[in-house]
């Protein structure tokens, strides 16, 4: 073997000893190519350079074809490239077969394999690594986009990113490369990576997102609960009807109108439905989803935890889902109080106020609950019973005594409980407690 081989044999094998990646970039080829004079041998590692620099002091900097260190022992040169660290990469392109320096001396001697066309070259990760500059109006991924898309699938969710937080539309090819790779971006990006790329999709993005992930066919490996709701139909007002999946994301488009950036929010308004697919019966004409929203929360929980969110994270988006129906029906004091009393009834009430935005409802129930609201900040002992003291008196033929004023709180609670609302049902509310007090 080759002096400069052994030698790089032997940094491989150091690397590795101190815990990192590293092999000699096709040996065979290489061999080939370096000819006469000194041997230059190519090397990939996914260790940084001051690391390399701590082991090997005579490593220096270099951006000579790519290669980021350069290594100078006696028997020749040897080049360090950045190795594949992509988790979401092909198999079968995530090792490298040939460097740019590489490839120009195959190209000087006339010897370049035809399953070397497309190569993996290692190059230094960008902030926008495989994709062409955003300034041309489009999400477009640089190259072959089947052959960007093998060197890590995930790419395949950040361009869905870029097109939603950016609002661009996705280059032709590049959504044809993405649909054909949709299977394999399930098979090889991890589902922590994915949820990663998905947590930076802001609030307002959130439903453009969830819609390019349909589109895809990605969604329906990743979450195909949701997917379904694409085939569940409902009622939209009197005289439209909506898939169940439509109505989820003009929820979420709607939400952050009044609670901008609330990202978990957001998420429990793509979830707030999901009980429908296990709920759902057809009746009289028509489809009812009863008690959809404590399905939807149990569904809810399966799924974030299938897709590993952390359990407070899971809890809160779970508890959204569960009470998310609350706000929509007309309230009395003590609904509205044991409403208010949930820690997270400012979200709930977001949550319907965008349900209603998406069906173009009626404010009525709501607009109630408002003003039920404002009212529960009144102290239950500043509120005023329907009758006072002396009317009590005069129905009941009472005297001034503690007997009246037990009476009076009496009414008072019935009416914070929403037993009494009226009048007529406060004098036959007193009516019946003094007749019940006086056997």
């Amino acid at each position: 073997m080759n002096p400069s081989f052994k030698e790089a044999a032997t940094l491989c094998k150091t690397i590795m000893r101190n815990g990192y990646d590293a092999y000699v970039v096709n040996a065979r080829l290489q061999d080939k190519a370096h000819g006469q004079g000194s041997v230059e041998i190519d090397i990939c590692t996914d260790m940084s350079l001051p690391d390399l620099q701590k082991i090997f002091p005579t490593v220096e900097a270099t951006e000579t074809d790519t290669a980021f260190a350069v290594f100078r022992p006696e028997s020749g040169i040897i080049f360090f490239y950045p190795a594949d660290t992509e988790d979401g990469s092909h198999p079968e392109d995530c090792v490298a077969m040939v460097t740019p320096r590489l490839l120009k001396k195959l190209q000087d001697t006339g010897e370049i394999p035809l399953h070397l066309a497309c190569p993996y070259l290692p190059r230094p990760k960008e902030l926008h690594d495989g994709f062409a500059d955003l300034e041309s109006g489009e999400i477009r991924l640089v190259g072959i986009p089947d052959q960007t898309l093998r060197q890590n699938y995930l790419r395949a969710v950040r361009a869905l990113r870029f097109s939603a937080n950016y609002n661009l539309p996705i280059e032709h090819n590049t959504w044809m490369a993405i649909l054909r790779a949709a299977r394999r971006v399930l098979d090889y990006a991890s589902t922590n990576d994915i949820i990663d790329e998905w947590r930076k999709v802001e609030a307002e993005n959130m439903a453009a997102f969830v819609r390019l992930l349909y589109e895809s066919m990605i969604l329906h490996g990743l979450i195909p609960e949701l997917a379904a709701m694409a085939r569940i139909r409902q009622q939209k007002n009197e005289t439209e009807e909506e898939t169940v999946f439509d109505h989820t994301l003009d929820v979420m488009a709607h939400y952050p109108q009044e609670l901008p950036y609330d990202w978990y929010g957001a998420l429990a308004c793509l979830f707030h439905d999901v009980g429908k697919l296990h709920t759902a019966e057809f009746f009289d004409g028509r489809w009812t989803f009863y008690q959809h929203h404590r399905v939807g929360a149990k569904v809810t929980r399966k799924i974030l935890s299938r897709l590993h969110f952390p359990p407070e994270e899971v809890d809160l988006v779970c508890f959204l889902v569960r009470h998310h129906m609350r706000f929509h029906f007309m309230l009395t004091d003590r609904g509205i109080r044991r409403f208010k009393a949930l820690d997270e009834y400012p979200r709930l009430i977001e949550m319907v106020r965008a349900d209603i935005k998406a069906r173009g409802g009626s404010y009525k129930e709501f607009n109630h609950n408002m003003k039920m609201l404002d009212r529960s900040d009144t102290p239950e002992d500043m509120l005023e019973p329907l009758l006072n003291g002396g009317r009590i008196m005069q129905l009941t033929g009472l005297k001034p005594g503690p007997a009246v004023g037990l009476l009076r709180d009496a009414l008072l609670k019935a009416q914070i409980s929403g037993d009494v609302t009226s009048v007529d049902e406060a004098v036959a509310f007193v009516a019946r407690h003094s007749a019940a007090d006086s056997l």
